[in-house]
């Protein structure tokens, strides 16, 4: 099918800024990064004004089903379940999923190495998913975040032993 551009005047893109380089905000509260750079160039490019929603990552599928925002720019990963629901672009970039853990811990990122630790995940991410479904069974602890900096911030305390 043949799908037409509407007339853009406004282009509300739905992010969750706590992935730099990708969206993240500066000191100042200003929202950057690799995906409001090309958000904003789309705009640009359309002759329209670019404004961002922010909306946590769990629900964002749902956000713009409800018509808060008129795309996701959130480095989205495209899976079956995910684009039963809503239409990608062609991809834009792969990013590989690496854990994190404190600087010269022995950790792998294998459900052996992470027996009885405790791995922070973000809520209704492609990693959540993984965690739950390849670790849990193993004895590891996912703790499921509403956002990355929290986790981030609980990996700092010793909270966390990875993520």
């Amino acid at each position: 099918t043949n799908v037409q551009a509407k007339d853009w005047k406004v282009i509300r893109f739905g992010t969750e800024s706590s992935y730099a380089p990708f969206e993240y905000k500066t000191p100042d509260g200003k929202l950057t990064g690799f995906d409001v750079d090309l958000g904003n160039a789309i705009c640009a490019k359309l002759k329209a004004k670019c404004v961002w929603v922010e909306n946590s990552f769990d629900g964002m599928i749902q956000a713009l089903k409800a018509n808060k925002f008129d795309g996701i720019l959130s480095s989205m990963t495209v899976t079956d379940e995910r684009a039963k629901q809503i239409a990608f672009s062609s991809k834009i970039y792969n990013t590989p999923t690496r854990m994190v853990a404190k600087k010269g811990s022995p950790l792998l990122p294998t459900a052996a190495s992470l027996k009885g630790k405790r791995v922070g995940v973000q809520q209704g991410t492609i990693q959540e998913t993984y965690a739950k479904t390849y670790w849990a069974p193993k004895g590891v602890t996912v703790v499921p975040y509403p956002v990355q900096d929290l986790i981030y911030q609980d990996m700092m305390s010793g909270r966390l032993d990875a993520t």
